[in-house]
């Protein structure tokens, strides 16, 4: 067909000129793809190449890219394949393509205990930077208080009140639903195995122990961490990103006081009120279950669960909320901090808080298990 790309072999002595010709475009992508791979096996054979383009009627991204890759396979060390003829049509893009550098064929790794070694110290100080910006944050925070405590007319009721109003008020209807289904859950697999022994009413004894020391506030505070937890990083991200934050420094404002001290007293006051209200709905839960389901009386479930808990198993479970809250928030706020000018930072810090946020609430649950199993509680 007329146009069709063409690539001529004459060899001249020591030397080898490929004269291309025709059209060298992405219409011809499949001829060409053929051309230059039967060319590209002339490599080490001539110590002397040149590629002629004179006789190129039409060139394109493609074409030039093609060209660019037979001189680059053609190239020896010191032996440099050239490309001649170029038009003033076509060098600029040639040029173009020239500049592109050559992706190196991926190497697979090889693992060695020096490399095994690394990485491990790599990781180890990845963990131990986490754990000394959490320490620095906790710091702040409660210098900040302390100031605040010094100076009670700092303190900034409104933006308390108002993230206390996202945190905890907006927050209850998914908390009770969770809760509750998690509650009837408990209670239908407890029934569920326990009437194999005829001890269907020990349900109630492992739904108020479990609900009241562990399961209502270890659930709320993993919700709390991705709901919010994640909009604490959000919003500090986006006012980083903005320089918002510089901006409070350049006035003359502290953004610990401002931005973190109002978002961790809401989040302190929010979660225990949250956990009381999940563990009252799984409990509730729980109870609606046993009765529709194993045939235990509301009155006879009331009274067993006045029998089976005490004051301190509510104790165990409320006084660790406080200190799960104080977690969430220094994470969230540290990785807000932490965020970059560019959407994919952001993206990356809102994860890495939610996955750590309940990752430290998880290990802060199984510190208070063995702290109340040494007193006794």
């Amino acid at each position: 067909m007329k146009g069709d790309p063409t690539l001529e072999r004459i060899a001249s002595g020591n030397g080898l000129a490929l004269c291309a010709g025709g059209s060298w475009t992405a219409g011809f992508a499949s001829q060409l793809e053929e051309i230059v791979a039967d060319a590209e096996r002339l490599t080490g054979s001539r110590s002397n190449i040149s590629i002629d383009v004179s006789k190129v009627s039409r060139l394109d991204t493609f074409g030039a890219w093609l060209i660019e890759r037979l001189r680059r396979s053609l190239t020896h060390g010191e032996m440099e394949a050239k490309i001649a003829g170029l038009s003033a049509d076509y060098s600029s893009l040639v040029d173009e393509v020239r500049r592109v550098k050559a992706i190196p064929a991926a190497e697979v790794p090889t693992v060695t205990i020096a490399g095994m070694l690394d990485q491990i110290g790599r990781t180890m100080f990845g963990i131990g930077g986490t754990v000394v910006g959490l320490i620095d944050m906790l710091g702040a925070v409660l210098t900040a208080s302390a100031r605040m405590l010094r100076h009670p007319g700092s303190f900034r009721l409104t933006s308390t009140v108002h993230h206390l109003e996202q945190v905890g008020w907006h927050a209850v209807p998914i908390v009770i639903l969770i809760t509750f289904l998690i509650g009837c859950i408990i209670s239908q697999q407890g029934i569920f195995h326990f009437r194999k022994f005829g001890a269907d009413i020990f349900v109630v004894d492992m739904l108020g122990v479990l609900v009241l020391r562990e399961i209502g506030v270890l659930l709320v505070a993993i919700m709390v961490a991705g709901r919010s937890g994640s909009a604490y990083t959000a919003e500090l991200g986006s006012m980083k990103m903005r320089e918002e934050i510089d901006a409070l420094r350049t006035m003359g404002f502290d953004p610990i006081e401002v931005l973190i001290l109002p978002r961790m007293l809401a989040l302190i006051i929010a979660l225990p009120i949250l956990a009381f209200l999940g563990a009252m709905a799984a409990l509730y839960g729980g109870g609606l279950v046993a009765w529709l389901y194993g045939g235990v009386d509301p009155e006879a479930f009331l009274l067993r669960l006045r029998d089976a808990i005490s004051i301190n198993h509510f104790i165990v479970g409320i006084v660790k909320a406080p200190v799960m809250a104080a977690v969430i928030g220094i994470v969230a706020c540290v990785e807000g901090l932490a965020v970059q000018g560019s959407a994919e930072s952001l993206g990356q810090h809102t994860t890495s808080s939610v996955v750590k946020g309940i990752f430290f609430v998880i290990v802060m649950d199984g510190v208070f298990a063995i702290f109340f199993a040494s007193i006794g509680m």
